[in-house]
């Protein structure tokens, strides 16, 4: 697959315009690459109204205008609506696509797709960085499945993303992900204790934020419970939810072994008014 910037060798899909996926999808259009979007809602393509971007009038139409198809959903259930079934992206795709996964999924979502759809390639490269990271392609992509596949795709990806790291076969970059988030979401809880034990304690909350950011003890954690007032509980409405799934497919992946690490993040589950997110019953 062709990329040079502005070839119009590859012809990128995109779908998931949140506050993740619509920063690269206007990086990848920046780039010059030949753009189809399509949003379930379509004030999601409003921003877009001034690019080279095309708009697919539906799902089927955007596979069919994808050499290359980014998905930036939420989770498992949303990739599979948007890519399967006749009127799924999928099944408008030609052979030979290229399927690039950046929501956070089971890692056997992808396999499932690959094996089910043996005429295409899939890669699973969830994010971690923010919508900001993505705008100054400091991205972070953590890439399951083949590595020639990925070369093919790194010209695009490298529109937002530094650094891409290929974990593995397909699925290993969602087993990053989650092992990258649970490890997070049990820092909070950390975090969140040594704030409430040094305030028991008597020192000055704030002061004590400043030494956690100098010292060795440092953690983006530690800074995201004292923006947050020194509780876990405001997270329950933004970050806690996706924490959760992604706690529960880690919990998952590792049972019936017993996990310190899963310990630890339910805690911080706990202390949001949360439970990690069960398996879904793919049967």
């Amino acid at each position: 697959m062709s990329g040079a910037h502005g070839d119009g060798g590859v012809r990128v899909g995109f779908v998931g315009l949140g506050s993740q996926g619509a920063p690269m999808a206007r990086r990848i259009l920046d780039a010059g690459f030949p753009t189809t979007l399509w949003a379930r809602r379509p004030e999601a393509q409003q921003p877009f109204a001034d690019t080279a971007a095309r708009f697919a009038a539906s799902r089927v139409e955007l596979g069919a205008a994808s050499d290359l198809l980014g998905v930036c959903v939420v989770g498992d259930a949303d990739a599979d609506e948007v890519l399967r079934g006749p009127d799924g992206a999928l099944a408008g795709m030609a052979p030979g696509g290229i399927v690039v996964v950046h929501s956070t999924t089971r890692p056997d979502t992808c396999r499932r797709l690959q094996e089910d759809h043996p005429h295409l390639h899939v890669l699973d490269a969830p994010v971690s960085g923010g919508g900001a990271a993505a705008a100054e392609r400091r991205l972070l992509v953590m890439v399951g499945g083949e590595a020639g596949i990925l070369e093919r795709c790194r010209p695009v990806l490298t529109a937002f993303a530094d650094p891409i790291v290929h974990l593995g076969p397909l699925g290993s970059g969602q087993e990053a992900k989650v092992f990258n988030n649970a490890l997070f979401t049990a820092q909070l809880a950390l975090a969140a204790e040594v704030h409430a034990a040094a305030q028991r304690r008597g020192l000055d909350p704030a002061a004590m934020a400043t030494v956690l950011r100098g010292g060795s003890g440092h953690s983006f954690a530690a800074e995201v419970v004292a923006r947050n007032g020194f509780h876990l509980a405001p997270l329950a409405g933004s970050a806690g939810p996706l924490l959760a799934k992604d706690v529960g497919i880690l919990a998952g992946l590792l049972a019936p072994v017993a996990s310190p690490l899963i310990d630890m993040a339910d805690a911080a589950l706990t202390a949001m008014g949360l439970a990690r997110t069960a398996r879904e019953d793919h049967s």
